[in-house]
């Protein structure tokens, strides 16, 4: 990324792992209050989608924000895989205001860290994607590619719902749903995932060629 950005970086960083820590700190202390400890707690917060998303993100602001000193920053300051996040966490913003925002009314704390990692964060990261990620490297067929996260992500729920019978969303319920139908919500939701991540490639090659016709000819 250019070195004007990297304060944009920072402050999502920032703000990202703020919003992370209240959350675990708030998953802790419900579990707690309800005789099951500190570990539910945290075992509790792994399971969402949007808790690991944020979790990447707030880790590719922070490699951007610090500059490539490591193989572990470099790996996350890649277009395709910053690419590939601003896919997710625009999707977590999707999928939670349009079918998940009336299931619950969060108040205090728990609505502060609702707000950032579900309003904030999502056009956050887009803005910096969009104005710090070089994307001439963008492909088509990175989008397939991309898809092994959210696919990680449904068989990573199905084991741990077949452990303790829970599920982080309505939508991925087995025990409600069944196995077919909660299937079907799945390929839905990655058709979803594959629409977003080829919007961002076709305006990605757009910007990168608008921005080799500016070099070529800056007047």
């Amino acid at each position: 990324m250019t070195q004007p950005y990297r304060p944009l970086a920072a402050v999502g960083a920032l703000l990202g792992w703020f919003a992370l820590v209240l959350q675990l700190w708030l998953s802790i202390e419900l579990t707690e209050a309800q005789g099951k400890g500190a570990l539910a707690g945290v075992w509790i917060y792994l399971g969402f989608y949007t808790i690991l998303t944020n979790l990447l993100v707030a880790k590719a602001l922070s490699s951007a924000a610090i500059g490539p000193r490591s193989p572990v920053i470099r790996f996350f300051l890649r277009p395709g895989v910053q690419t590939a996040l601003a896919m997710s966490i625009v999707i977590v913003g999707l999928i939670y205001n349009v079918m998940l925002r009336q299931l619950w009314h969060p108040q205090g704390w728990q609505l502060v860290a609702d707000v950032i990692v579900h309003d904030v964060m999502p056009p956050l990261y887009l803005l910096y994607w969009w104005l710090a990620v070089p994307k001439d490297s963008l492909r088509w067929w990175q989008v397939l590619v991309w898809q092994c996260y959210p696919a990680a992500y449904f068989f990573y729920v199905l084991v741990r719902g077949a452990i303790n019978g829970w599920y982080p969303y309505p939508f991925l319920d087995v025990a409600a749903l069944g196995y077919l139908e909660v299937l079907g919500d799945a390929i839905a939701v990655l058709l979803a995932f594959i629409a977003v991540g080829l919007v961002l490639v076709a305006l990605g090659r757009w910007q990168a060629r608008r921005s080799g016709r500016a070099a070529i000819d800056p007047a």
